[in-house]
């Protein structure tokens, strides 16, 4: 389904706030405006701050005490701007936008992987929601039903499943080279390349390069998953276990 509205999915609250959950689940790029403090995600104390996508609101990670931490604390309103990433470069749901309007809150604080470095966690609370094109004006969006955006039934989206196979497939090389090797009996070092493809709720496809060429197989899981951490351990245990 592309995520630029069609005509079908104009008329359908769940296929449009599908879409514009996809969108934020897999941004291309994010613009945050805030009233009174329009760069917050600007200059060297942002560097680091990352988006992710929380049952509909959109939650940054950002640096304690950085701009964007003391205006969420002042409860201030602000604008967001999502660019999609959805699907391949040039492609017509790149084109896509979405605008999500609310109130800035901090949601506590957590501790960074990577670091180990305290953080504090913000949210927008979105009250408008609005999906568009690059280019098009605001009487050109359209209103997406807020209760409808935060449906726990968008969790899998698109998006989430498109970002999922992209980190799988950048961060977690040896692992999945690993599981390739396991399960096929093939010496790890024969294993060139493995990729994770179609990521569904039910099923993903795994490719892997080894002695004799390329090669795919399909990995069933055993009921559909319906969050994402079941989507999670479910890949993990069909990635040692499912693979013949």
């Amino acid at each position: 389904m592309t995520v630029v509205p069609s005509s079908t999915t104009r008329h359908d609250p769940s296929r449009l706030a599908a879409a514009a959950r996809s969108i934020l689940s897999c941004p291309a790029s994010v613009h945050l405006v805030v009233d009174g403090a329009p760069d917050v995600l600007e200059g060297p104390e942002a560097e680091g701050t990352g988006m992710q996508d929380c049952g509909g609101e959109p939650t940054f990670s950002t640096a304690l005490g950085s701009d964007l931490a003391v205006v969420a604390a002042a409860g201030r309103r602000a604008l967001l701007t999502v660019h999609s990433g959805l699907g391949r470069p040039g492609s017509e749901d790149r084109e896509a936008t979405l605008s999500i309007a609310g109130r800035l809150v901090v949601r506590g604080r957590e501790t960074c992987e990577c670091c180990g470095d305290p953080r504090d966690v913000v949210a927008l609370e979105p009250d408008l929601v609005a999906l568009g094109r690059r280019g098009a004006g605001a009487e050109q969006q359209l209103r997406v039903d807020v209760a409808s955006f935060r449906a726990g039934e968008h969790q899998l989206n698109r998006g989430y499943l498109q970002r999922s196979v992209e980190h799988a497939n950048s961060h977690h090389q040896e692992e999945l080279r690993r599981a390739v090797s396991t399960t096929t009996g093939t010496r790890m070092g024969d294993v060139v390349g493995v990729a994770l493809a179609d990521l569904r709720a039910d099923r993903v496809e795994v490719q892997w390069v080894g002695p004799e060429g390329a090669d795919r197989t399909v990995l069933h899981f055993p009921r559909a998953a319906r969050t994402t951490a079941e989507l999670g351990d479910m890949l993990r245990r069909e990635l040692h276990h499912g693979m013949c």
